[in-house]
């Protein structure tokens, strides 16, 4: 019983798929321009996005921590391994992530290593600890 169902079932679905072809082909003789713009349209929206996935993806950049920056200047562990995933160019979003907390918890670490480093923007926070040898 159930291949006599599966049967007509297949056969429906043909018939189906028969008459959308045909539709098409109809859509295609009757307005082909609108139809061929279209599908241009499709293909150029799925390359813009195909290259802005592969334009956002970053090389994984390793860093070398100094060990004893903490010692240095009282930054904790986390606040490093978080300034070197600034240096690296990592978003919140991105370091949250990573270390698997929060965006809260890592604006908090940033603004921590403003102050210990005396800083005021990520870019100023990197360049001063470069400087200081804290990251290379």
């Amino acid at each position: 019983m159930w291949k006599v169902v599966v049967g007509y079932g297949v056969l429906l679905a043909l018939g189906a798929l028969l008459l959308q072809w045909l539709q098409f082909h109809l859509l295609v003789r009757t307005h082909p321009l609108e139809v061929y713009v279209a599908l241009f349209a499709l293909a150029c929206m799925a390359l813009g996005a195909w290259v802005a996935l592969r334009l956002r993806r970053r090389p994984a950049s390793t860093l070398d921590l100094d060990p004893a920056a903490p010692d240095r200047l009282g930054i904790s562990g986390r606040e490093l391994e978080v300034l070197g995933l600034l240096a690296a160019g990592r978003s919140n979003k991105e370091i949250a992530r990573h270390l698997d907390v929060s965006p809260n918890t890592v604006k908090t670490h940033v603004s921590n290593i403003f102050e210990k480093l005396g800083a005021k923007r990520r870019t100023q926070a990197i360049l001063r600890a470069r400087e200081l040898g804290i990251i290379h």
